[in-house]
């Protein structure tokens, strides 16, 4: 991508998609396993037809490795570890702060980037991520004063961060050499394999939902996942993992957005301080960054 600044554009465009996610499966009257299978199987059914479509796509699905293949696998358990969690705990505490404990995946992909792909960050990079984390913190500091209840919401929130950086992390490595829709097709519909087999293993209904719930799946698999998750995806050609886990804690504030407008939760003054201060944080965390030099030919 010729542009960095059309790069952040599009950036933000998948974060405010992104933001959509904590709603709908607050809407959805299923169990997270359930949920977040349909999320997934929907999503890869929307990709397959543009698969079987381009005749390059099919030839490079034949021609992929057992490395590649392994690669792909590990990253859809990835996902549905992270949905699994994720909406989980949103069982058991807020939208808002669910999504702000979520979203705190620079903590793992900014440790891991310098780690595994030798990512440089300077002193304001480091001062805006510990801003924008600061203000997260300050947006879900109530749970951790009203009952372990919502902390153990919380504390599943946590995990689901770290599991779906390093999904990121296997889609940074692995798209230097796989197409977008390959590589997300196999992630998703892995994903909702792994999904579908946990589900089972629950002796959880796939069918008999309502109308409401079903639109709300469809909701999660096109605008959440193809207009946001899949955006990450095909940015992760140009930008680092470290970027796109930055850019995310944004969603956070399109999630207490949409929480006041459609479930009717309450933006408190100490949550505006929070929006507030990520805002600043992603200003400066993103101002410095160079454009990922991580240029390659092949095309999407």
């Amino acid at each position: 991508m010729k542009s960095p600044y059309l790069s952040y554009i599009i950036l933000f465009f998948g974060v405010f998609a992104l933001s959509t996610s904590a709603i709908f499966v607050k809407l959805a009257d299923a169990p997270s396993t359930i949920t977040a299978f349909y999320r997934m199987l929907f999503a890869a059914l929307m990709l397959l037809p543009f698969l079987l479509v381009n005749k390059g796509s099919r030839k490079e699905i034949y021609s992929l490795s057992k490395k590649q293949w392994g690669f792909g696998l590990l990253s859809g358990f990835f996902l549905a570890a992270h949905y699994v969690l994720w909406f989980e705990s949103l069982h058991y505490t807020s939208v808002a702060s669910s999504t702000v404990i979520v979203t705190l995946q620079p903590l793992f992909s900014m440790i891991g980037g310098y780690l595994l792909f030798k990512e440089k960050f300077n002193q304001r990079m480091i001062g805006g991520c510990l801003i924008a984390i600061f203000g997260s913190v300050i947006i879900g500091w109530k749970d951790f004063q009203i009952s372990g209840h919502a902390l153990f919401g919380d504390v599943l929130a946590f995990i689901a961060a770290g599991v779906i950086t390093a999904y990121f992390f296997i889609g940074q490595y692995i798209r230097k050499d796989l197409s977008l829709i390959s590589y997300s097709t196999i992630g998703y519909g892995s994903s909702a394999l792994f999904l579908s087999i946990f589900g089972f293993s629950q002796q959880l209904s796939f069918t008999h939902y309502s109308t409401e719930t079903w639109l709300c799946f469809i909701g999660l698999a096109f605008i959440a996942t193809i207009l946001g998750q899949t955006v990450f995806n095909w940015l992760l050609k140009w930008l680092s993992t470290s970027v796109i886990s930055m850019s995310i804690l944004g969603e956070t504030i399109g999630t207490c957005i949409l929480a006041y407008f459609v479930l009717n939760e309450v933006i408190s003054l100490q949550q505006s301080i929070g929006i507030f201060l990520i805002l600043i944080g992603l200003f400066l965390f993103l101002l410095p960054q160079r454009r990922y030099k991580k240029q390659q030919k092949q095309a999407i």
